[in-house]
This record gives C-alpha cells, structure tokens and sequence, in this order.
C-alpha cells in the first residue's frame, strides 16, 4: 500500500492565522507491520522524500536502518537531524535530539521504531512515543513505525505463541491515536526469503530467527493481526463519520466493563478484554472493588500494575467501595449503559463460583439486568506464569 499522493492542505502553515493563538495538534500517520523487515521504513522515508518533493519542509528526526544498504537508499537526501550521543554504563548510544526536533520544527518529523525505550538519561521521557507525543503537541505532523507485537494489548498472546519476550510496547490508545494507519505488507514467504538473503538480520542470526519467530506460522498469525487491526482502524474512521454527519446519534460499539481483583492472571483477563473492546469499537471500563479484606497490604502492587496497565489499553479506572461485590458491579453496569460484562474465575478467592462467591451472585443479577457475563478462567493465565517463571517462557 503506498501513501496518498495530493497535498494535504492540514499540513501548510496557517499564513492567517493571528499571531498568539495555539498551534493545533500535529497530524500522526503510522505504518504499521507484521514483524521487522517488512518494509515498513522504506515506506515512512518514501513518503517523507515525496512530501519533501512536493514543497513540505520534511526532517528525519530519528531513522534506524540497522545497517541494511537498501533501507539507507530510501534516505536519499532527505535532512537529518543530530542524533543526541549518550554514555551510559559505559557504552555509547544514540537517541533522537527531541529538543532539537522540536527547535527546528519542520513540517513533518519521520520517526521510527515508535516503541523504542530510550536510553536512560538521554531526555525527559522513558519512551519514544512519548516523545512523539510531544511533537504532535506543539504542531509538527509525525509518520512513524511499529510492528503488531509491540501493541500492547498483544504483546501478551504473541509472547505466548512465539515464545519470544516482548519487552517493547506501546499503550493501544497512542496507535489508535493515529489519523493514518496503513499496513506494510509481506507474505511470510517473501519475508523469509528477505531474512535468508541477509536483507533482514546479519547472516548469524539468521538461523535462529528462521526457527524461533519468524516461523512461516507465527508470520501467518501476526499478519492477520496485523490485517485485522488496519481493517478495524478503517472502519472506526468510517463510523465516526457516518455518525458525524447523521442528525442523531448511532450507536458504534459495545460497552465493557471488566472487574479486577489482585489474583495472579487478571491482567490475562484485562488484555482479553482490551482486544473485544477494540475488535467491538467500544470503550472500556476497569473496577476494582474495595470490600472487606480486599484492600490488603499486600494487593496494593498488583492493584497499581493492573490500573497502569488500564491506561496503556485504553481503560477507565474506577475504584469502589462496597461490601456486596456483585451489587456494585451491577450497579455500576446500569449507571454506565454497560452492555458486557467480563470478570475471571478463580476458585480459591471470592471470585469463585463456590458457596457464596461472588461470580454465583453476579451471573444472578447480570441475568436480571439484561447483562451478558464472560467468566475468563486465570488458572491458566497463572500456569503461563509459572512456565515463564521457571525460563520456559523468555527468548
């Protein structure tokens, strides 16, 4: 897929506008990928140097071609800007100079590798997206890259398909964020025959890249995310404009809410329910409920890793206090136009379905509100746990 050939007149300066007033957001456009070496930085720069040629003020302010000649071509004569030098642990990295980017303030800012963490202590966020962010925030358009696995609210099933860590990501609201997504794509056959070429990695990984990630199975599954997610970006753009122009409203998606607890696996059951919320073109809403014994000590680290990971998917937080469980998720629901509601299974805590669980009381009240429960089960989510705890699960 390539990029749209007529200007767009979003990215001219304003010669009208007053002096004073607030810049409006920069726009965001991504190529999103199946996995490395798909093309998708060939494309951002192909698209910047066609912008360039077309009389935008274009910067390169960060572009990892990972020493292959043919992505270098792509940067033809397209300005760079410095890249910042740091030390640290006694190795010397480079980062994009975001101040410098933000000093020169082109037009449009090409960015790769949008999950990249940057190198502590080289600028004032741990993420480039952040970083990207604040490009966008003060009125530079920015096309950037990322591959599918890195999208938070996967990393965790493709880490257990693959068996590779995922230690990169990005929350699925920054990418949704987009005003473009468009798929790079590559047949898992072409994609291998790249790698074997040497077109991908250096000749001596490329036997364990060939049998570890990039199995023609794993390249199969990640390209239908892949596919799949551009698709649902697709029709989310086309829903809100259908929806923009009608007189009065439509509904578009689902309304979720998932309740959480401390248990071992939840996040399992928060990632599962970001992806229904996403496939559903709903919004999601993430409880935690405060009742009795709940509130222990020893949760609050769990509890604060679940509602961070809410944020990076998209989620609202809400904590409420309330001695009968079920009663204040219902209630909740009713309050909410809730239409799904997701909770996980776990026998051993008030969640179980035992003698006065919570989930035997919540399925009863769901029932009479017209709610439909999902029950995930978090034994194996916490089986996972254990298998990558023991080294079953790194790469």
């Amino acid at each position: 897929m390539t990029g749209d050939e007529g200007a767009d007149p979003r990215e001219a300066p304003n010669e009208t506008a007053d002096e004073g007033l607030v810049a409006p957001p920069g726009r965001f456009r991504i190529y999103l990928g199946a996995a490395a070496g798909v093309g998708k930085t060939c494309a951002m720069l192909d698209e910047g140097w066609r912008r360039r040629e077309r009389g935008r003020d274009v910067v390169v302010g960060f572009v990892e071609t990972h020493g292959r000649p043919h992505t270098a071509e792509y940067l033809r004569d397209l300005e760079v800007v410095p890249r910042k030098q740091i030390e640290h642990r006694g190795s010397q990295f480079e980062e994009m100079d975001l101040d410098a980017v933000l000093d020169r303030h082109p037009q449009v800012a090409l960015v790769d590798e949008l999950a990249h963490t940057n190198v502590p202590g080289s600028g004032r966020h741990a993420k480039r997206w952040e970083d990207v962010l604040e490009l966008l925030d003060s009125g530079i358009n920015v096309i950037s890259t990322v591959n599918i696995q890195h999208l938070e609210s996967l990393a965790e099933s493709i880490e257990s398909m693959t068996g590779i860590k995922v230690r990169e990501r990005v929350p699925d609201w920054v990418v949704r964020r987009a005003d473009q997504t468009e798929l790079v794509d590559s047949s898992p056959e072409q994609l291998r025959r790249r790698m074997i070429h040497g077109n991908v990695y250096p000749a001596e990984r490329v036997p364990a890249a060939l049998t570890h990630f990039f199995t023609t199975h794993n390249l199969t599954v990640l390209r239908e995310l892949a596919l799949r997610f551009v698709a649902d970006e697709t029709e989310e753009v086309l829903l809100r404009e259908i929806e923009a122009e009608s007189k009065g409203h439509i509904e578009t998606g689902e309304h979720i809410l998932v309740g959480v607890s401390s248990a071992a696996g939840t996040d399992h059951v928060l990632r599962r329910a970001a992806r229904i919320t996403a496939r559903t073109k709903g919004d999601l809403h993430v409880v935690h409920v405060i009742a009795g014994d709940s509130n222990r000590p020893e949760d609050q680290g769990a509890i604060a890793a679940l509602k961070e990971l809410s944020t990076s998917l998209g989620g609202e937080w809400s904590t409420l206090r309330g001695d009968d469980v079920a009663s204040t998720l219902v209630t909740f629901a009713r309050e909410h136009h809730i239409t799904q509601v997701m909770v996980g299974s776990d026998p051993k805590r008030k969640w179980g379905l035992g003698h006065g669980g919570v989930l035997k009381e919540l399925l009863r009240q769901a029932g009479r509100a017209e709610l439909d429960v999902h029950v995930i089960s978090l034994q194996r989510a916490r089986a996972k746990e254990a298998a990558e705890a023991g080294g079953l699960g790194g790469g």
